[in-house]
């Protein structure tokens, strides 16, 4: 077995998951959930191989990935900012104040 099989499995599944969503065919809530992250992991990932081969437009692609990805973890990124904020607020109660 060649090293790239699973690989080139999960590209295939993958596709064909997007493929079935474009026509109509939805596999539920969950599967258009992890597509909707999977496109811009991919082109982070991709730009990723792109900058490392020296290619420019591997910058561009993995900019738009993460500006993307930004924008769909944007509500988890405030909900972690909070409970840091919260966190931060507790320990400064906690420590004793210095003379």
């Amino acid at each position: 077995m060649k090293r790239n099989t699973g690989l080139a499995a999960a590209l295939i599944v993958f596709g064909a998951l997007i493929l079935l969503s474009k026509f109509g065919f939805h596999l539920g809530p969950i599967v258009g959930t992890i597509m909707g992250y999977l496109i811009p992991i991919a082109m982070v990932a991709l730009g990723y191989v792109g900058i490392k081969n020296g290619s420019k437009i591997g910058w561009v692609v993995a900019g738009l990935g993460v500006i993307i990805l930004l924008g769909k973890l944007a509500g988890w990124l405030i909900i972690a900012l909070a409970i840091g904020l919260i966190a931060y607020g507790v320990s400064m109660l906690k420590k004793s104040p210095q003379v």
